[in-house]
């Protein structure tokens, strides 16, 4: 029978086959097909036969076929046959699979799924079919009855997928549970994105049964690593050979599949656990493969949804955070670590990555970013010290890592409120609340924060105005600095909202009312800040002009300027207040320019000797209040002088000359007049006043037990105040005229007599008056013009003119001119270091007094590193000098300054140039070629050596040279040792071996040794699941070097030079 249904089969027609398949009955073609298997004939041939006499187009020839292909499954999984006849035999089943139609697909796959189930698969061999009955399902056009529904094949392929997948009725031991867990996360990669989430789920589920770090990790890895190559396409670096995934569509599925994971958690809180063990690992280690990620990061912020893991989640991710600004912190001081080390992806630039990312509907990782930022702000904000005062933060890159973390959480907190508008009232309740509640904190971080949030979009804002306007209430009992900051960030609210205005206003009514002192200070705070707001005619370009009604905003002025002039006869500290705040008033109303002066010459009159020739010409006495035993300042006239002053300025550079060609009214004029005059007139008569004019000579009572003492310091630095005042007045109006300089500085000596009287008996009264000083009242733009004439003559003298041949006798406070000149100097330098960061580039070029107009263009492109190099050139040769110098001639102090200023402009170097090569190589040669006995000069030096050598290389062999010395100077701790004098650096020599260069080399070492200990703990990380022990660590890094690479290499090879510089330093005396 066989062989007539191959002969049939031979022929070219198909119909006579047909014909005799239709004559048999079933169970003959499954035995005849039996027979031939087992005894491992020509059963593939025979099973082609019978296929191609059935056809799909008849209903015998399509059940013929069902019977026999699934028989032929059966046949396969007994184990009775060959390995190659059952490799045919499926070979042969998957291709006639696409012939059959849908329905008898979905068939063969339920089988399929309830043998899995009913666990009666014995090989499994036959499974190779089903990926491809599901592959041909999928491609069927035709409705197919799936239980009660009706699905297209590729519905039905979903649906039996998520069938199959469901392990919960299938009995799996955990090696089975393991292999179907590892094949389930190797089809990732296979699979379309938007099927990988069922697929998620279902794994998720069979995780309860084990295995559940398998699939954490799985998925984590996955999903990181397509985070990676999706920004890498985004960016350009690589033309991969995938197809880039839409952002969107790739963030859609990662939301979904977060999602899933959270409510798997939810049902079994050990999947979160093994979560945070996996990821807590992740952090501390240096493993890129399983680091932190977007996605990581992204998952463990939505699993703070779940109130068991929240404490736990944020407490690792704020230890991460501040871990991760520490590896940069040290990366960045180590040029050793720096060529180890690749580049990798900060803690603190993902999580910024995920508050992208989560403008596509992430909404359940929103609560817990608004969490960490606020968690982070309050952790490693500025902290309070014992004096009272704060701690600055600096801008550079040298910030320590928790100020960079409280700027991270000020940054995801800014970013968050930007994206999700459904967020921001809480956000910016929040952060109200921290200013309103821990006002005797420091909190100049969350204020920053609001301005900035103000500043983002004050329109956006006026829906959460309610919050706002809460905190006005709270004004009269917040520090007056507090209130200041605050009001300054709401400004662009006030602008927009006219209720949130009218709220202010009621709030300052209220307080004029009060009894407190504390009350008027508010109002001074707030009235003058409140005319800056530009609201009295506001031009019609002006932003958001439309929002308000001239007329009333003029009336809302004049009512706030009378106000002002009602609180003149308030305490000297409201008074003070009025008159810091009056300036910025006028430069931004210049319509209430008349009103203000008046105010204020009305006010000067009364203390003011309007006769010429009458000294002094203040009536100081009238300044003072006098009530029993109290003595109290009434009236600052230093502070109102220095108000009038600058208010007389402005009006004379701004508004004359607009009014040049225009009549003016007489009576307007009559003011600005009466001002200059009284100035002048003041000037003059202040010159030629002695300080027994004032009683306040040496022979006065200055001591602050008695009335008189009290009395007589109060007009000293009343006087002191005046002097300053008229100093920069006649600078101001000078024109360099040698005449007004004679007056600036008879006016300054008035000032210096009087400052050394008051500090003299001070210092013998021994009190704690001794230490304090009055806030200087000369100007910013005053200090600056005189410092940038002063600093040319300064640099010019110094590098021009040496110490040696200075003229003698020319000295102060003990220190040459020249020496006064270079801390001078030195100051200004680390000034400009610290806080004008920005502008090192511009204060550089300023330095070049060969800079000419036509040149700019050209010298644009000069580098910071160029600029700094010729500056560092001239000091250089002046220690050089000074070296040069006999011992007993040497001047340390002079010394210091200049190593000090070299190490400030050295700091501005480019490491990687030839010009910090240079100075590297120049201070080295310093410190081998000069021996001087100046421990300071010693310490200073070398430090310069280190701050430059670690960024260069490894200071390791620098380490061993400099012990060698200090060995060879002190000796071996064992006398009968005879050791070998070197002498690498003369610097080092016996009186300063011991301790200050040997104290600075352990220094060095202890940093070394946690470059190495780090770089050790990083290379652990990278072995898969193998544990290297920090003891035995260097030897096992040598002998799997080609594993881990160069850095493994080099914490072997510094591990030698280390050892010795120990072995010299431990065995010297």
């Amino acid at each position: 029978m066989d062989q007539k249904i191959l002969s049939l089969a031979a022929e070219k027609t198909a119909d006579k086959l047909q014909e005799f398949l239709q004559t048999l009955r079933e169970d003959d073609l499954t035995n005849l097909l039996q027979n031939q298997a087992v005894k491992g004939k020509v059963a593939g041939a025979l099973l082609r036969a019978i296929f191609k006499g059935s056809p799909c187009r008849e209903e015998a020839g399509t059940l013929r076929r069902r019977k026999i292909y699934t028989y032929c499954i059966q046949l396969v999984e007994s184990g009775d046959l060959q390995k190659e006849i059952a490799s045919e035999i499926i070979g042969l089943l998957m291709l006639e699979a696409h012939h059959f139609p849908g329905p008898l697909l979905a068939e063969l796959a339920n089988e399929f799924i309830s043998a899995v189930r009913e666990g009666s698969l014995v090989n499994g061999k036959s499974l190779e079919l089903l990926p491809i009955i599901l592959t041909a399902l999928a491609t069927k056009k035709e409705n197919l009855a799936y239980g009660k529904d009706v699905l297209s094949g590729e519905e039905c392929k979903k649906q039996l997928i998520n069938t199959l997948c469901s392990g919960r009725d299938v009995p799996l031991t955990a090696e089975e549970v393991e292999f179907v867990v590892e094949k389930a996360l190797s089809m990732f990669s296979k699979m379309n994105l938007q099927e990988i989430p069922p697929l998620v789920y279902q794994l998720l589920v069979l995780s309860s049964k084990g295995s559940r770090k398998s699939v954490l990790e799985g998925i984590i890895a996955f999903f990181s690593a397509l985070d990676k190559q999706h920004n890498e396409e985004q960016s350009g670096d690589e033309l991969l050979d995938v197809v880039t995934v839409p952002s969107g569509e790739l963030r859609h599925v990662e939301g979904t599949i977060i999602l899933h994971i959270v409510f798997a958690i939810k049902l079994d809180y050990e999947l979160g656990r093994e979560l945070l063990k996996h990821l807590k690992v992740a952090g501390q280690q240096g493993d890129s493969k399983n680091n932190l990620s977007p996605f990581s990061i992204a998952l463990l912020l939505s699993v703070t949804r779940i109130q068991r893991f929240q404490d736990q989640v944020l407490d690792l991710l704020k230890t991460s955070v501040v871990k991760s600004f520490k590896d940069l912190q040290l990366l960045q001081g180590s040029k050793f670590l720096q060529n180890l080390v690749p580049h990798r992806s900060y803690v603190s630039t993902m999580i910024l990555e995920v508050v992208k990312n989560s403008v596509h509907s992430w909404d359940h990782v929103t609560q817990g970013l608004v969490e960490l930022g606020f968690i982070l702000m309050d952790s490693y904000g500025p902290k309070k010290v014992l004096d009272g005062k704060t701690i600055e933060t600096s801008s550079s890159l040298s910030r320590m890592p928790n100020q960079h973390a409280c700027k991270l959480g000020a940054n995801i907190l800014l970013e968050t409120f930007k994206i999700h508008e459904m967020i921001r009232q809480e956000i910016l309740e929040q952060v109200l609340n921290r200013v309103v509640t821990r006002a005797s904190s420091p909190i100049s971080h969350f204020l920053d924060l609001l301005s900035n949030i103000v500043m983002y979009a004050p329109l956006v804002l006026q829906s959460c105005s309610s919050k706002v306007t809460e905190a006005f209430d709270y004004l009269s009992f917040l520090p007056l600095q507090t209130v200041q900051r605050l009001l300054k960030a709401v400004q662009p609210l006030l602008k927009v909202s006219m209720s949130m205005r009218d709220s202010l206003i009621l709030v300052l009514r209220k307080a004029m009312f009060a009894k407190y002192v504390a009350s008027f200070y508010i109002i001074e705070r707030c009235r003058p800040l409140m005319l800056r707001l530009k609201l009295s005619l506001p031009s019609p370009s002006t932003t958001c002009s439309h929002h308000y009604n001239s007329v009333a905003n003029e009336t809302f002025c004049l009512e706030i300027m009378d106000g002002l002039r009602r609180c003149l006869s308030q305490q000297a500290d409201v008074r003070l207040m009025l008159y810091e705040g009056f300036y910025d008033v006028l430069r931004r109303n210049s319509q209430l320019a008349n009103s203000i002066m008046q105010t204020l010459l009305s006010q000067l009159k009364q203390f003011y000797e309007p006769k010429p020739d009458l000294l002094p010409p203040l009536k100081l006495e009238a300044c003072i209040l006098t009530q029993g035993d109290k003595i109290s300042l009434q009236e600052p006239l230093d502070y109102l002088l220095c108000c009038i002053q600058h208010c007389l300025a402005w009006y004379k550079n701004t508004v004359i000359p607009l009014q040049q060609g225009e009549e003016e009214e007489e009576e307007e004029e009559a003011f600005y007049q009466d001002l200059d005059d009284i100035l002048e007139s003041i000037t003059n008569r202040m010159i030629k006043s002695e300080l027994e004019d004032f009683e306040l000579d040496k022979s006065a009572d200055f001591s602050q037990s008695t009335s008189i003492g009290i009395k007589n310091n109060i007009c000293a630095f009343l006087v002191m105040g005046v002097c300053e005042v008229l100093i920069e007045y006649n600078f101001s109006i000078s024109n360099f005229s040698k005449n007004k300089f004679e007056d600036i500085l008879s006016l300054f000596m008035c000032y210096k007599k009087l400052s050394d009287i008051l500090n003299e008996k001070a210092g013998k009264a021994k009190t704690k008056m001794a230490n304090k000083t009055n806030d200087s009242l000369l100007s910013m733009k005053f200090v600056s013009s005189l410092l940038t004439v002063l600093f040319r003559v300064l640099l010019w003298r110094y590098t021009s003119i040496p110490t040696s041949v200075e003229e003698s006798g020319k000295k102060e406070k003990g220190k040459s001119i020249s020496l006064l000149c270079l801390e001078g100097l030195q100051k200004i330098f680390s000034a400009v270091q610290q806080f004008y960061q920005p502008k090192i580039q511009q204060f550089l070029r300023a330095l070049d007094v060969t800079d000419k107009e036509g040149e700019e263009r050209e010298d644009a492109d000069v580098s910071v590193t160029q600029r700094t190099a010729f500056q560092i050139r001239q000091f250089q040769r002046s220690l050089l000098n000074l070296l040069s110098s006999q011992e007993e001639d040497f001047n340390s102090k002079e010394a210091l300054l200049l190593v000090t200023v070299l190490t400030s402009l050295s700091k501005l170097l480019e490491p990687s140039s030839p010009q910090f090569v240079q100075m590297l190589s120049w201070t080295s040669k310093i410190c081998k070629e000069n021996s001087r006995e100046d421990a300071l000069f010693c310490k200073s030096l070398m430090n310069l050596l280190f701050s430059l050598h670690v960024l260069y290389k490894s200071p390791v062999i620098l380490l061993r040279d400099l012990s060698q010395d200090i060995h060879g100077h002190l000796g071996d701790i064992d006398q009968d040792v005879e050791v070998e004098k070197t002498n690498h650096f003369a610097i080092v020599n016996l009186r300063t071996a011991a301790p200050t260069v040997c104290l600075l080399v352990l220094s060095q070492a202890e940093k070394v040794l946690e470059e190495v200990d780090w770089l050790i703990t990083k290379l652990k990380g990278q072995v898969s699941q193998e544990t290297v022990s920090v003891s035995p660590g260097v030897s096992e890094l040598w002998r799997n070097s080609k594993k881990y690479g160069k850095a493994g290499e080099a914490v072997w090879f510094s591990s030698d030079p280390r050892v010795l510089f120990f072995h010299f330093l431990c065995t010297s005396k």
